[in-house]
C-alpha cells in the first residue's frame, strides 16, 4: 500500500494532539489513501476496454499500472525529507493537487504512450501523499497504539478496493473509460481543504543539503531495472534495448552502494537494514509483494479474458478479496495480541500462499458463491500479512530515524508491487508462447498465480527469522522470556 521529527518534537506533538484531532488527520490521511486505491483498482477493470481503444492488447496495458509505480518508487525516497524541510501539511496538499491533475490528463489520453505519461505525473503525487500521511500518523502516535492507528488510517482507505473494481466496471459498461480518472477531481479538493485546516505541520530542521546525487541514481537504478523487467515480460523492445536498461540499473544501483556508505545523510539510508526487525521486514514484505502486486492486476483480466464476463460483472467478483481486507483490519490488533508478530507471520504466510494457489483453479464451473468465498478469505489473510509488516518494521525505530524508515520502506514496498506485475505479465506472456497461443486462456492465468505463489512462499521462513518477543510493545503480546 506509503510512509517521522525528533525526540522532542514527536513527543510534544504526540502530548498535545487529543482523540478526536488524531481521528480527523487519520481520516483525512485515509481518504488521501482511498483516492488513491479507488484510481488503481478502477483502472485495473478497465484495461481491456482501454486496450481496444489505444489498439494495443490488455496485457500490454500493464504499463500503465507499473509507470505509475515506477513513479511512486522513483520519488518515494525523498518523501520524508522534502516533508521535514517544507512541513507535512505543505507537502501533503501539494502532493493531492498533482495527483489529481495526472488524472485529469489521463482522462484525456488518446495514446498509451500519453497516459503513460500522466501517470507518471500521479506517481509523482501519490509518491509524496499517502507516504506523508503516514508520517504524520507515526509521529504523532506512541508505539503501544500503532497497530489499532493504522488500522484506523487503512480501514476507510481500503473502500477504495472494495468499491473500485465494481465502480470501474459500472463506469467502463454504461459511460466512456475517462471517467474512472475524473472522479479523483472532487475528492481532490476537499482533501486539500480539509489537509489546510487539521493536518498538524510537522516538520524537522536539517542543516544537511538534500541529496540530489543520491536521487539521481536511486532513480536511474529502478526506472531501469523496471523498465528492464516491463520490457522484457511483454518483448515490447529489442534484446539489446533491454538488456542496457538492465545494465545501466545494475551500474546505478552499485554505485549508490558505494555512495551511501560514505554519504552522511543520504536519500536511502541503508544502515537501517542493520535493525534486525526492520531488515526483515523489508525483506518479507518484498517477497510477499509480489504476490500482491500481481493479483489486482490478473484477477480483472483473468474473469473477463478467461471467463468472458464484462467489466461491470468482473468488478462484482474481484471486489471480494478487498471486502476481506477490509473485515480483517478491525481483527489485527486482537489477532497480534493473541499470537504476536512472529507467529502470526510464520503461520498466516503459509495460510495466505495456499488460498492463493488455489485461485488458480478457478474456473467458468465453479459456482459463484464458492469464488465469492475463495476471494474473501485471500483478501483477509493477504491484508493481515500486510498490516504485520507494515508495523513491525518500526518497532526498533527511533523517533529521529523514522522519516528515513518510512520512505527506505515505502521505496521497496512500491518497487515489489511493480516487479509483482512484471513478474505476473512475464509468466503470463511465457504460458501463451508455450502455448502458442494469440491471446490468454485460462490456463495462462493459472500459470501466472502459481508463479507468483511460488515466490510469495519464501516470506514464510524468513519470518521465523523475527524473535518471539519482536513488536510486543505495539502488539501487546508477552512472548517467552
Amino acid at each position: 500500500m506509503s510512509s517521522n521529527t525528533g525526540d522532542n518534537v514527536a513527543a510534544g506533538v504526540a502530548a498535545a494532539a487529543p482523540a478526536r484531532s488524531f481521528r480527523t488527520v487519520a481520516l483525512i490521511v485515509a481518504a488521501a489513501l482511498l483516492m488513491e486505491q479507488i484510481d488503481v483498482t478502477v483502472l485495473a477493470t478497465a484495461l481491456p476496454t482501454m486496450a481496444r481503444d489505444f489498439g494495443v492488447s490488455a496485457v500490454n496495458m500493464s504499463v500503465a499500472m507499473t509507470s505509475y509505480l515506477l513513479s511512486l518508487a522513483i520519488f518515494i525516497p525523498a518523501s520524508g525529507k522534502i516533508a521535514d524541510r517544507f512541513g507535512a501539511r505543505n507537502v501533503f496538499c501539494t502532493a493531492i493537487v498533482l495527483f489529481t491533475l495526472g488524472s485529469v490528463l489521463c482522462g484525456q489520453s488518446s495514446r498509451l504512450d500519453f497516459l503513460v505519461f500522466a501517470r507518471l505525473i500521479q506517481g509523482l503525487g501519490g509518491a509524496l501523499m499517502v507516504p506523508v500521511g503516514r508520517l504524520v500518523i507515526l509521529r504523532t502516535v506512541s508505539k503501544a497504539e500503532l497497530v489499532s492507528a493504522m488500522s484506523w488510517v487503512l480501514v476507510p482507505g481500503l473502500i477504495g478496493p472494495v468499491i473500485g473494481p465494481p465502480l470501474g466496471g459500472f463506469i467502463v459498461t454504461y459511460f466512456s473509460w475517462p471517467w474512472i480518472f475524473y472522479i479523483n477531481v472532487p475528492l481532490g479538493i476537499v482533501g486539500v481543504a480539509l489537509a489546510m485546516r487539521f493536518v498538524p505541520d510537522i516538520r524537522e530542521t536539517s542543516s544537511s543539503r538534500f541529496d540530489f546525487a543520491g536521487l539521481l541514481l536511486t532513480g536511474t537504478a529502478l526506472s531501469c531495472l523496471i523498465f528492464g523487467c516491463q520490457f522484457a515480460s511483454h518483448g515490447a523492445a529489442s534484446l539489446t534495448v533491454t538488456l542496457v536498461l538492465f545494465a545501466v540499473g545494475i551500474v546505478a544501483g552499485t554505485l549508490y552502494l558505494f555512495y551511501a556508505l560514505r554519504a552522511p545523510e543520504p536519500i536511502l539510508d541503508l544502515a537501517l537494514l542493520r535493525i534486525p526487525t526492520f531488515r526483515l521486514a523489508v525483506i518479507g514484505g518484498s517477497l510477499w509483494r509480489i504476490a500482491g502486486g500481481s493479483l489486482p492486476f490478473l484477477m480483472p483480466l483473468m474473469m473477463q479474458l478467461g471467463f468472458g464476463k464484462s467489466a461491470a460483472a468482473s468488478g462484482v467478483i474481484t471486489f471480494v478479496s478487498s471486502a476481506g481486507s477490509m473485515v480483517m483490519k478491525a481483527s489485527a490488533p486482537r489477532v497480534l495480541r493473541r499470537f504476536g508478530f512472529r507467529n502470526t507471520m510464520i503461520w498466516n504466510a503459509v495460510i495466505a500462499t495456499g488460498l492463493l494457489a488455489s485461485c488458480a483453479a478457478f474456473r467458468p464451473s465453479w459456482p459463484l458463491w464458492a469464488i465469492y468465498g475463495v476471494l474473501l478469505i485471500t483478501g483477509f489473510f493477504q491484508s493481515l500479512q500486510f498490516t504485520a509488516y507494515n508495523t513491525i518494521a518500526f518497532a526498533e525505530i527511533p523517533p529521529n530515524r523514522s522519516s528515513a524508515a518510512m520512505s527506505f520502506y515505502s521505496t521497496f514496498q512500491q518497487l515489489m508491487l511493480s516487479v509483482g506485475i512484471c513478474a505476473a505479465a512475464t509468466a503470463l506472456n511465457v504460458s501463451i508462447s508455450i502455448a502458442g497461443r494469440a491471446h490468454a486462456g485460462l490456463g495462462d492465468f493459472s500459470v501466472a498465480l502459481l508463479a507468483v505463489t511460488a515466490i510469495s512462499i519464501f516470506a514464510a521462513p524468513l519470518s521465523a527469522r523475527f524473535g518471539p518477543r519482536a513488536g510486543e510493545e505495539m502488539s501487546g503480546h508477552r512472548g517467552r522470556r
